[in-house]
């Protein structure tokens, strides 16, 4: 079984990278571009009967920093 989860910084937190890949845009002739958010997206191989549940307490004690990430899981 396959689980995908998308890890993104909350709204209102300050995202550097993004902020980088914007300007990185405008500067090779992008203009329409407005804003840019970067996340990550983590695939876990995951054995037979592992649950949901179980995949939300990894990224709750180790995949996502919940203070300033949000996620969003994928079976």
């Amino acid at each position: 079984m396959k689980a995908k989860v998308y890890v993104m910084l909350k709204q209102g937190v300050l995202d550097p990278q993004g902020e980088a890949v914007k300007h990185a845009l405008g500067a090779l002739g992008f203009d329409g571009v407005e804003g840019v958010r970067q996340g990550k997206v983590i695939e876990l191989d995951l054995a037979p009967g592992t649950t949901e549940e179980t995949v939300k307490e990894m990224c709750e004690k180790l995949l996502a920093n919940t203070v300033i990430e949000s996620y969003r899981i994928e079976i």
